[in-house]
């Protein structure tokens, strides 16, 4: 039997360490080519305070199962909407192997799987990014899409302009323009990603047939991000159908309004396979709810490159 003190404790310094964005990114990519449908559905429980989250997976010889709590009270006290644990498991013996920061892992694996849909929809050309949202998971993504395309020009778009000035200096570096923006001004933008706690569209107005759209924001049937009109004129690419028709608000509604039909919708695995090359001729929204194998697949690059590094250190 295994023992508590015998597992490898992952904290957050020690997950960044071992998983760079970059190498989060392709294990992602690959791992959606080889994955057609994912047999684990997540399990969503509220508290007085907030939701329990229990998402469970097993793939490559693992299996893995991270709990999360989401309390939209933090941010007021100066802690993080998301906390949680990850254990990952052997997938012969179904012992654990490891305990890992839960907050820590969702804030590398939701970016990461951002980035790798919009890396593989998006003009290799496309050189600026809007954010909606100051958070962490915001300020995260800039970091993802910095990692696939070369992106010299940020603007944010804060809840207030107070909000946008705040996290554009804060985000602003020497290779990097970031300035705070609204709506109106920054949907010309080649990337725009939505990573806020909006339920209702942040905007309403067309966009370039060059623009590439993620909603990361929400897990929730009845929330959305963009507008229905939007996905109505554009290639939408989901994780996989059942999670999008289940989870995801901005597909859901969009459905319920009939400017959208399940039949349309592009999956991770038709693109990341191949299967389908979503065109430039309008644009692209990608919609994502987050899914165990996703963290899964970076436990596993964590704990893999921690034994390969200890093997090295031993010589």
């Amino acid at each position: 039997m295994t023992e508590i003190a015998d597992l490898t404790l992952i904290d957050a310094e020690t997950l960044r360490a071992a998983v760079p964005m970059r190498t989060a990114i392709t294990s992602i990519q690959k791992a959606a080519g080889l994955l057609v449908e994912d047999a684990f559905q997540r399990s969503a429980v509220d508290t007085e305070r907030g939701q329990f989250l229990l998402m469970p997976s097993e793939a490559s010889g693992y299996a893995g199962c991270k709990v999360l709590t989401v309390a939209p009270g933090n941010p007021s006290r100066g802690l993080e909407r998301i906390q949680g644990l990850f254990v990952l498991f052997d997938g012969d013996t179904l012992e654990p192997l490891s305990i890992i920061d839960g907050a820590a892992l969702t804030s590398l694996r939701t970016p990461a799987v951002t980035a790798a849909l919009v890396d593989l929809v998006t003009p290799a050309n496309a050189s600026t990014l809007t954010v909606f949202g100051t958070g962490p998971q915001a300020r995260h993504h800039v970091d993802a899409i910095r990692r696939i395309r070369p992106i010299d020009a940020v603007r944010v778009v804060g809840r207030t302009p107070q909000s946008s000035r705040h996290a554009a200096a804060l985000w602003s570096c020497p290779e990097l323009t970031v300035r705070p923006s609204n709506a109106e001004d920054a949907l010309d933008a080649d990337i725009v990603v939505c990573a806020t706690t909006s339920s209702e569209a942040l905007f309403d107005r067309e966009l370039d047939s060059r623009t590439t759209v993620a909603a990361v924001g929400s897990h929730e049937p009845e929330k959305r991000e963009l507008p229905a009109g939007l996905l109505a004129k554009s290639h939408v690419i989901v994780e996989t159908r059942t999670v999008a028709t289940t989870e995801a608000g901005d597909v859901v509604r969009a459905i319920d309004e009939g400017l959208l039909s399940a039949d349309e919708l592009i999956t991770f695995h038709d693109v990341a396979s191949g299967m389908v090359r979503p065109t430039t001729d309008r644009p692209r929204v990608i919609k994502t709810c987050g899914m165990g194998w996703q963290d899964l697949v970076i436990a596993a690059a964590a704990i893999e490159a921690m034994s390969i590094g200890m093997k090295e250190n031993a010589r």
